[in-house]
């Protein structure tokens, strides 16, 4: 079909076709990758008032929840972020009670409205850039890769911010560590002095390592 200035209008994106996009993404898609497809932008919006796409939160789109697990679904959200204090205690086995919602640091200059989701429930932790990266690891959720800070730099975390943290979930946590063969005391005295925290290292878990 020709267009008023004589050039071929680009054929219509079927929902089948975005549905497959989408799925080639990783399940996911920025409103920026939209543009690869060859639709208008407000076709996107037209399918998600149908109920036929999903609007994960302001410009992230799915088809369907079913696509990934939750914790995928943060790890694509936020590859940037690093899992701690009660989400990171959960996902090292240190605790049996899974939290509730997910507790991520960010730097400190990330946009707050990234964390105004319905689902997941997120809780960032602003943190500065060069804070944000010491003792950073990944782990595997589902198919994702996310990171999450060393077992040593958690706890020293802990200690740090043990009055934020759910206490029943803060003493198992510390508990099992405490417990870990693979624990690295020389590592956890490093990161303690880094987090300055080694006073309470030495008075509340030291005569136990």
């Amino acid at each position: 079909m020709n267009t008023t200035n004589g050039e071929m209008e680009k054929p219509d994106v079927t929902l089948d076709k975005i549905k497959t996009f989408i799925r080639q993404k990783g399940g996911i898609i920025k409103k920026e990758q939209i543009k690869e497809l060859g639709v208008d932008y407000r076709k996107i919006l037209s399918y998600v008032e149908k109920g036929e796409l999903i609007r994960v939160k302001n410009g992230y789109y799915a088809v369907t929840f079913d696509d990934f697990s939750e914790e995928e679904l943060i790890a694509m959200l936020f590859p940037d972020g690093v899992l701690c204090l009660e989400s990171a205690l959960f996902f090292y086995g240190y605790t049996s009670k899974k939290p509730y919602g997910w507790k991520i640091a960010v730097d400190k200059n990330t946009s707050k409205s990234r964390f105004k989701l319905d689902y997941p429930q997120v809780t960032p932790f602003y943190t500065e850039p060069e804070v944000l990266q010491l003792g950073v690891t990944t782990i595997k959720l589902g198919d994702k890769k996310m990171k999450i800070y060393e077992r040593e730099r958690l706890v020293c975390d802990c200690l740090k911010y043990e009055d934020k943290m759910d206490r029943e979930i803060w003493k198992e946590g510390l508990l099992s560590y405490i417990q870990d063969t693979d624990k690295d005391v020389e590592k956890l005295m490093r990161y303690a002095r880094e987090r300055k925290v080694l006073k309470k290292v030495q008075t509340m878990i030291g005569v136990w390592l």
